[in-house]
């Protein structure tokens, strides 16, 4: 008896260190947690001061959809300026047919992208110790902003339907090298999206390509440019399969790069004898064969997009090409006109090699082309500003018969918004905050003129029955509301 007294006091005693260890195990745990590193919030959306992570009730983006019905990148789904199967209002105010507007940080003129219930953009704040804005009014500047400040690089995701900031990603942080134009920022390169991926250019500050939750999958330092003028950078990137494209013509050593878009590793790189343009790229397929053409000075040039070989070429272009090239029916179109005025098309059906002065260019045209709006291609017509001032074009694509203009658009200044069109209606704005509707068949005809109170340099996205305009100072999403008409 006195044994099985001895054990059951052993038992106790195991059961009580066994006890104390557990609990001690569990403290320690605890303890553990609170002091773990910030591995987890670190990878969570960077946000600037003020702002708070997204909440959890928003749903997730919806990644498989007709990318043909998304506006994924700055020109639309079709590269043309065209949204498919859309119709938004014609008529709007700042008191009508206005669903949200939402204030946005910084500043920045670059086109809203959008995939379902998701819109992406860019944008750059000031911060720290800013520096009185200084115009250098030096010849051929054409007054610009010198970097007198920080800036914080951000990409933000909107969500569509009721126009809250989701999350806000600062990716860099530094004082600008070099000027921008005092219309513009350094936030003008507009992003692309495929539904789980969002690349934004910030030029010379870098590339970045993040998830649709706002975390930073990778980055790529290209250099700094050496713009001409100092008037900033403006190219955006161009998105296919999972080739990412980029421009980086400047006054240096310029050169075109294909990234892969899951890892931003180099895929080629093309050396480029060209001076500073601010065209982005457009990729086409062409014969069962995806290409990317860049707009410059030099040359148009199209490039394999598989190995960056340059498959044919063709000059005429004035320096500082700042629009896009458009293509649609077997036709490739390319304008400038800064020193001199150009537009021409060009048959891709057996383009090879050196096009200048052959049979490939259909026709061509001299006099009120477009500078920094790009062409609208739509209904087999083109659209287009003459320079930046408001005067608007339409030729017939196929044969640049003319249609109508160049018309005056009433109620404009400067711009640098490109057109867009959707539901038989082209829409051009103008920086003052005024819209026009036009009608897109025949002669010209206007629908409505619409004001809004705010800047606007960046073009139009329209999704559905949704247009969306971006400000200097706000997001406005413009759609019909209940009981309103138009």
């Amino acid at each position: 008896m006195a044994e099985t007294g001895n054990n059951t006091g052993m038992y106790r005693t195991a059961i009580l260190i066994a006890a104390l260890l557990v609990l001690a195990l569990l403290q320690a745990g605890c303890r553990q947690t609170a002091n773990a590193p910030e591995t987890e919030t670190a990878a969570l959306p960077q946000e600037l001061p003020g702002k708070q992570a997204a909440s959890s009730k928003h749903p997730p983006i919806q990644k498989e959809l007709d990318a043909r019905q998304q506006w994924a990148s700055w020109r639309g789904p079709l590269g043309t300026g065209e949204a498919p199967g859309s119709k938004p209002p014609t008529e709007w105010s700042e008191e009508k047919n206005i669903r949200w507007k939402t204030l946005l940080p910084g500043k920045g003129h670059s086109t809203p992208v959008i995939w379902g219930n998701r819109v992406f953009l860019t944008s750059a704040a000031a911060f720290g110790d800013a520096a009185k804005e200084q115009h250098d009014h030096s010849d051929g500047d054409h007054d610009n902003i010198e970097p007198g400040f920080h800036q914080h690089s951000v990409i933000l995701a909107v969500d569509r339907k009721d126009g809250s900031i989701l999350w806000e990603k600062t990716v860099n942080s530094e004082r600008p090298h070099e000027s921008t134009h005092v219309t513009g920022s350094w936030a003008s390169n507009s992003p692309v999206t495929d539904g789980e991926h969002v690349i934004a250019s910030f030029g010379s500050r870098g590339i970045y390509c993040l998830d649709t939750a706002g975390t930073l999958v990778w980055k790529k330092d290209l250099g700094d440019m050496k713009v001409k003028h100092g008037h900033g950078e403006g190219s955006s990137p161009a998105l296919y399969g999972d080739t990412v494209v980029v421009n980086w013509d400047h006054e240096g050593d310029s050169f075109a790069v294909a990234l892969n878009k899951n890892t931003g590793e180099e895929i080629w790189r093309a050396a480029r004898d060209e001076v500073s343009s601010w065209s982005t790229p457009l990729i086409i397929e062409h014969a069962g064969r995806p290409q990317a053409v860049i707009s410059a000075t030099t040359r148009v040039r199209s490039y394999d997009l598989g190995s960056g070989k340059v498959l044919w070429e063709c000059g005429g272009l004035s320096n500082n090409v700042v629009a896009s090239p458009v293509a649609g029916g077997g036709f490739l179109y390319a304008a400038s006109s800064y020193e001199f005025q150009s537009m021409f098309a060009i048959r891709l059906e057996g383009a090879s090699g050196d096009l200048t002065g052959t049979d490939a260019v259909t026709w061509k045209i001299n006099r009120h082309t477009p500078y920094v709006p790009s062409p609208l291609l739509y209904q087999g017509k083109l659209f287009f500003i003459r320079h930046l001032q408001a005067f608007l074009s339409c030729l017939d694509a196929k044969t640049g018969a003319p249609i109508f203009g160049p018309r005056r658009l009433p109620g404009f200044q400067m711009i640098y918004s490109s057109p867009v069109a959707a539901g038989g209606r082209v829409y051009v704005l103008s920086r003052n905050g005024v819209m026009l509707v036009i009608e897109s068949a025949g002669e010209y005809k206007l629908i409505a003129t619409n004001q809004l109170d705010d800047s606007f340099s960046a073009s139009p996205a329209i999704i559905a029955d949704e247009l969306f305009l971006r400000g200097e100072r706000h997001l406005y999403c413009i759609a019909k509301k209940s009981g309103e008409g138009n």
